[in-house]
């Protein structure tokens, strides 16, 4: 790998190492933890539509109502990564997050970080190009410049495997296809400014790229996966908690599958809904075509989609982001209290 994505996530490393090394509850010191429960729940989201869940029952009070005297405390992310910071650090102990950053964070903890414990969304992350680009097929990419959420997360992954496949290299790597991570709303900025050619992102940016920066729908990503199903967002816990707080994480989990039959059940009035909540957390809201348009690509879920994330750690090993070695995943799901809570409302299990 090149030595400068080599030190981008060798920072984030060292980052995480750091802050684990001044907690004595860090997930990755399990085996010295002796705390057995707690009161407090500590939750991680995204200001996103495919952590719809989280922002709508974090927002109005039906975690809270569900965990009934825990105290719930949540921190908001803008991309993964930052996410599984907060999770090594001890910051969260629960986090809605996307595949990569929780796969990169199982293997540098080797396997005592995390436990992916539900799925959350599936589908709903966009290949969008400007329409003034020069771009009408693959082999137009070179020399031009693509842009994703952040370094590590799923959607760069996503897009540096699509160059990969495609006969592509990035910059770093001697090609000539730049990448170039930034947030979400910068992103729509750099659209705007044509300093970048296109962008793979989550929705509802896909839709609002499209909307606002004389764009298309180059790419839907599910057109890349068998049934157009995979993992977007998925819940992931510190060991420790879970271990030591069953009774705690499993009433989240009831609270999760309330959330996600609600939002399926009830779409139009979960927009608004989810508008009400996402306005007290960025003072934004996303106009209801663009919600609309969105929520098309996407599935709310608490199926994890397991062999997605097989696929996408497959990918991330290809580009070079996970070492010399295939990881081993075979411990990186813990669905026993999910199933239980599917089991309590009579409601099929995840295999």
């Amino acid at each position: 790998m090149n030595p400068k994505i080599k030190f981008a996530i060798a920072g984030v490393i060292i980052a995480a190492v750091i802050a684990v090394s001044t907690t004595n509850s860090s997930p990755l010191l399990s085996q010295n933890n002796t705390s057995t429960t707690t009161d407090v729940l500590r939750i991680g989201y995204f200001p996103n539509i495919n952590h719809a869940q989280a922002v709508i029952g974090l927002g109005n009070g039906d975690f809270q109502k569900a965990l009934g005297d825990i105290k719930v405390e949540t921190q908001i992310f803008n991309a993964g990564p930052s996410a599984m910071e907060a999770l090594f650090a001890n910051q969260v102990d629960i986090t809605y997050v996307g595949p990569n950053p929780a796969i990169n964070a199982y293997i540098k903890s080797e396997g005592k970080a995390l436990r992916i414990i539900a799925g959350a969304a599936s589908g709903g992350a966009v290949f969008v190009i400007r329409n003034d680009a020069g771009i009408d097929s693959v082999e137009d990419f070179a020399g031009k410049k693509f842009a994703s959420p952040q370094l590590g997360n799923t959607q760069d992954v996503a897009l540096r495997a699509y160059l990969l496949k495609n006969g592509y290299q990035t910059t770093e790597n001697g090609g000539n296809v730049e990448v170039i991570p930034a947030k979400n709303p910068d992103i729509l900025t750099l659209m705007l400014k044509k300093e970048v050619d296109g962008a793979w992102v989550p929705e509802p940016w896909g839709a609002k790229l499209v909307k606002e920066t004389d764009s298309r729908i180059f790419l839907d990503e599910r057109d890349l996966w068998q049934e157009g199903k995979f993992v977007t967002t998925h819940i992931a816990v510190n060991t420790d908690y879970l271990q030591n707080n069953p009774e705690i994480v499993k009433k989240l989990l009831a609270a999760h599958v309330d959330q996600t039959i609600w939002i399926n059940q009830n779409k139009e009035q979960a927009s608004k809904v989810f508008n009400i909540e996402l306005e007290k957390l960025t003072g934004k809201t996303i106009p209801e075509d663009e919600f609309q348009e969105a929520f098309s690509r996407m599935e709310i879920t608490y199926d994890p989609v397991k062999d997605s994330l097989f696929k996408s750690a497959n990918d991330a090993f290809d580009i070079g982001f996970l070492g010399d070695s295939r990881p081993d995943l075979s411990e990186i799901y813990d669905l026993i209290l999910l199933n239980k809570v599917l089991e309590e409302k009579n409601l099929p299990t995840i295999p």
